[in-house]
């Protein structure tokens, strides 16, 4: 049998991991894991011969891929923000810290799902890397539009574990994304809302106002 499926799928899901890596301290870049994700999806389709999956694989690519990053845009530059990220601590740290919670996911994920299909066993464990990522880009990051980036970083790499893992059901996959569209609508009206009475959306001024930091 071929191996040609199963190096593309890899390949695919290996180039999300990378852009996860971007994402730790570039946020443009947002739109790329999301094209990848979209990519990844639709090869899986191919691949188990599963027409559905084309389907979160557009919402994917027109969703996160054009429409919330523009919108996001929108908001960065409404909010007269950086596009760099503010980091908590340095980015060499945390790419070293990304690299052992990549290495981690490997070898817990490889050795938990020896037996699975080989297909699936490869994109879960980086799907486990993309979400370890996700999270330690939001508890890294000062910066309360980069974590909403960290948040669907996660959801990205939860939505390639679940067709890795021969999918979820359809209609979870669309209110998945729905849900994710809406809490961007959400947490926009709140960052802007915060920037209107504070003046600002770094995390370690609100808390300064809180009286947590002196």
């Amino acid at each position: 049998m071929s191996t040609f499926p199963l190096d593309v799928a890899h390949l695919l899901a290996g180039g999300m991991v990378l852009v996860s890596f971007m994402l730790l301290y570039q946020l443009n870049v947002f739109a790329l894991h999301a094209v990848v994700l979209s990519a990844s999806v639709a090869w899986q389709a191919y691949v188990q011969n599963a027409p559905h999956l084309y389907v979160p694989a557009a919402i994917a690519l027109v969703l996160k891929g054009i429409i919330i990053p523009v919108a996001l845009h929108r908001v960065v530059i409404r909010l007269g923000i950086h596009r760099g990220i503010e980091t908590v601590v340095g980015i060499g740290p945390t790419l070293l810290l990304g690299v052992g919670l990549t290495a981690l996911s490997m070898v817990v994920m490889l050795k938990a799902a020896e037996t699975a299909d080989p297909l699936a066993r490869e994109d879960l464990a980086f799907a486990l890397s993309i979400l370890l990522l996700g999270l330690l880009m939001m508890v890294t990051r000062r910066n309360a539009v980069s974590q909403i980036v960290g948040f669907m970083s996660i959801e990205n790499g939860l939505i390639l574990a679940a067709t890795a893992a021969r999918g979820m059901p359809l209609v979870v996959e669309i209110s998945v994304a729905f849900s994710v569209l809406v809490a961007f609508i959400v947490i926009g009206v709140f960052l802007f809302r915060i920037r209107e009475r504070f003046d600002s959306v770094e995390l370690q001024a609100l808390d300064e106002f809180r009286g947590e930091r002196r």
